[in-house]
């Protein structure tokens, strides 16, 4: 396989979503619908969806009502909450929703779970910040047991508890569905994806500080799975980053002047996650995000480049997960994923190769066949006249 990889790249988006505050936030969510419908038909893998409750930008409060409206408007793609956060939520109710969620999509969601990324939202449930990330793994291991165990689970913690508790309904995917870690730049969630081997799903990856920590975090979770005796896999380890592409770098630049600095604000202003320069000037943003790396605004080769380079900081991963943005108008974005589906995709999952190989081998073998083919049709002119002229000289 091409760019250093034994597997074929998989590939899909995480869909938080971001939707500027003034746009119709009803229309923005049909279109979310109608994205991952696109998506599915494309051939992208998966999708996953964000959960949040304040700021105005990130509106899908409920990634399992949004799975349950897009799972029979879409065939085969496979949906994941991108991420639950598990602060949030009393461990049993959230895994009976996902189980639901499993026999309703047939076996074609993912659990998704992180400590929750907004303070806002923390803070309005009343929750400490500074205790999220370990009542994210308290509700991860009851989850886990609840899933996993045969017998009852019984659980008590400062903020919830399990009293001889117990699925009434398996999962559809046998054992269960596969559950992802998020990972920033702290070694949280690597920790907790290796001691219970869970995948990694490192939102960051691309950030100048989680591109850094890449080869560190899945060395983490080698540690810790080694340490609790699980075997983790590459394979389930998703990377996102931010991609916009068309035919030219220009046509690139030109449709992210639709939304860029609304986005590039959002993250500046309110989630207090400075990105670019303080500018709302789309061309400025858009060199400064190209120049640190971690966006791709351009072409599918430059998506390509991206995506290699990903591969040789980390050591290899199994899916390469768009960062879902709202830079482009509804035309464009639609474009732009079909440009990596169409023009990307074949160059990290071997499709091409194949078909590539036979037309090099039927060219460099033409002349052969080609005599073949005119002494075919030669014996078969001579064939028929021969033919032709023993009738006439029988009927005279």
């Amino acid at each position: 396989m091409e760019h250093g990889l034994d597997w074929p790249l998989r590939f899909g988006i995480f869909l938080a979503p971001f939707h500027p505050p003034h746009r119709n936030p009803t229309l923005a969510l049909e279109h979310d619908l109608q994205l991952i419908e696109h998506l599915d038909e494309l051939g992208f893998d998966e999708a996953w969806i964000g959960e949040h409750h304040s700021a105005g930008f990130e509106i899908i409060a409920s990634p399992e009502v949004f799975i349950a409206a897009a799972a029979p408007r879409t065939r085969h793609i496979r949906l994941g909450t991108g991420v639950s956060s598990l602060p949030y939520h009393h461990p049993l109710v959230l895994a009976d929703r996902m189980v639901l969620l499993d026999h309703l999509t047939r076996g074609r969601v993912m659990l998704g779970v992180g400590p929750g990324a907004l303070p806002s939202d923390a803070f309005m449930m009343g929750i400490e910040v500074a205790r999220q990330r370990d009542m994210m793994e308290e509700a991860l291991e009851a989850i886990l047991a609840l899933l996993r165990d045969d017998g009852p689970v019984t659980r008590e913690t400062g903020w919830f508890a399990l009293r001889d508790a117990r699925l009434q309904l398996r999962p559809y995917t046998h054992p269960h569905f596969e559950v992802a870690v998020a990972a920033q730049v702290s070694p949280a969630g690597p920790r907790a994806a290796g001691r219970f081997g869970c995948s990694l799903l490192s939102l960051g990856a691309t950030t100048q500080g989680g591109f850094d920590v890449l080869g560190s975090h899945w060395q983490v979770v080698e540690e810790r799975a080694e340490q609790f005796g699980a075997t983790p896999d590459r394979r389930t380890w998703r990377l996102v980053g931010p991609v916009h592409v068309a035919e030219t770098r220009e046509q690139a630049y030109a449709d992210v002047r639709y939304g860029l600095a609304d986005w590039v604000g959002y993250f500046r202003e309110v989630a207090a996650l400075p990105l670019a320069p303080e500018s709302d000037d789309s061309v400025e943003l858009a060199d400064a995000m190209n120049g640190s790396g971690f966006a791709v605004i351009g072409t599918p080769d430059d998506a390509a480049a991206q995506i290699t380079r990903l591969i040789e900081q980390s050591g290899g991963f199994g899916t390469f997960l768009v960062m879902a943005n709202d830079w482009a108008d509804r035309e464009a974005t639609r474009r732009s994923y079909e440009l990596l589906a169409r023009e990307v995709f074949p160059r990290f999952q071997g499709s091409a190769t194949a078909r590539l190989d036979s037309r090099d081998w039927a060219a460099a073998n033409r002349p052969a066949f080609m005599e073949a083919a005119g002494s075919a049709i030669m014996s078969a002119i001579q064939k028929h006249h021969a033919e032709r002229a023993e009738r006439q000289s029988a009927g005279s």
